[in-house]
């Protein structure tokens, strides 16, 4: 997906109070960043942020990262933090690959909020509930692992539901239309799913956990 690049986006990421410029030194060590034994929950492409700050505002006992690889994007929710104290949320601007060089078994939730879908075949690996991807979260999670994911596309939930069986996943929670669900659930929107609710495009929706 093509964004609009920022000017000096390089350097408004690495002033900003929220990123952490060198995510690999704090392996096994967030907790000291954050300092407190709260669960760490982390989100693979944050996007603009609208989803990671609204969750870290409305769980102020838990921790949050958002992690995104494109620099401007990334701006975009620097700027929507320019004027609030969230002292349980940061920033990485890093592929999401790496991950299990800056985590050390200290995530509690993986959070995939309208990832892209990659839908070609050739592309496959390139999603997040790929196997791959999969067995990159096992060196992350805590003991227990938990998934919780949101879409709009059909071909991405549907792989999803597959792969994440497969790795012996259960499902807590699965929904074909999130926003219509007769047993509502506390949600919070990202940018693109307040776009799709206002063109009223069913969100497909799993939670995932798997336990030892």
């Amino acid at each position: 997906m093509e964004y609009i690049k920022i000017k000096n986006a390089d350097q408004i990421v690495k002033n900003s109070i929220y990123t952490i410029d060198n995510p690999t030194a704090f392996k096994g060590k967030w907790k000291n960043v954050f300092k407190n034994n709260n669960p760490i929950d982390l989100e693979l492409g944050m996007g603009r942020g609208d989803f990671i700050i609204e969750m870290a505002k409305a769980y102020p006992n838990r921790n949050f990262i958002g992690l995104e690889i494109n620099e401007s994007q990334m701006v975009n929710a620097i700027k929507k933090l320019e004027f609030l104290k969230l002292p349980n949320l940061k920033l990485i601007c890093i592929d999401a690959q790496k991950i299990d060089q800056i985590f050390n078994k200290e995530i509690d939730t993986i959070y995939l909020t309208f990832s892209e879908p990659w839908p070609k075949k050739i592309d496959e690996k390139k999603r997040f509930t790929h196997i791959n991807y999969l067995k990159l979260y096992d060196k992350v999670f805590k003991k227990k692992k938990h998934i919780i994911l949101k879409t709009d596309n059909k071909i991405l939930f549907a792989y999803s539901l597959e792969t994440l069986s497969n790795y012996w996943y259960t499902f807590k929670r699965v929904s074909l239309d999130l926003h219509n669900d007769e047993n509502k659930i506390p949600n919070i929107m990202t940018n693109y799913e307040k776009q799709y609710f206002k063109e009223k495009r069913p969100i497909f929706y799993l939670d995932a956990i798997f336990e030892d």
